[in-house]
């Protein structure tokens, strides 16, 4: 669903008789710029000449960061990746990326209480595909097979941090 989308509520007229229909203005992201703050891509496979064999194991990892920016209502978003493949038979390390990429943005109409996971899940949803062709063509120019990064589901990510960040044990504030 479009994040741009006119919707429309019921408003009391101004005789209190009946319903007007009157616009609400949906949230808005706009895109300030992006860029890559911090990149590595070490080819472990080449310094300790591995001959690869078969199709490696990768693991990706995805941490993600969102701080309020100099001006009114601009957020940078921070997505970080870490990438690692090995070799499945041997075990060996073959490749290791680390991606610090981020966005900055313009965020409108959205209330104090959902301001968190917008920025957290359309921020970084925004961002995915350059983050996506950066790791892509990194991987390919160092020298392995085309790696596609399979598409995220920044919602189910951020539910699931959400989840664990619950559970976890409050720490005992009492002071005896």
């Amino acid at each position: 669903p479009s994040m741009v989308a006119d919707r429309e509520r019921p408003m009391s007229k101004p005789n209190g008789s009946g319903t007007a229909k009157a616009k609400v203005a949906p949230p808005r992201l706009s895109v300030l710029g992006q860029s890559v703050r911090d990149l590595s891509f070490e080819n472990i496979a080449v310094q300790k000449r591995l001959k690869p064999t078969g199709q490696p194991e990768i693991k990706v990892h995805v941490n993600l960061d969102a701080k309020k920016g100099d001006a009114d209502n601009v957020f940078e978003v921070s997505l970080t990746l870490n990438v690692s493949s090995k070799d499945k038979t041997s075990g060996e390390t073959l490749f290791l990326l680390e991606l610090d990429y981020t966005g900055m943005f313009l965020v409108e109409n959205v209330q104090e209480g959902f301001l968190h996971p917008f920025l957290m899940i359309e921020g970084p949803r925004v961002m995915f595909p350059f983050v996506r062709r950066i790791v892509s063509d990194l991987v390919r120019d160092g020298g392995f097979p085309p790696f596609d990064l399979e598409l995220i589901d920044f919602a189910a990510l951020y539910q699931k941090e959400m989840g664990k960040r619950r559970a976890e044990p409050k720490p005992d504030q009492s002071t005896n």
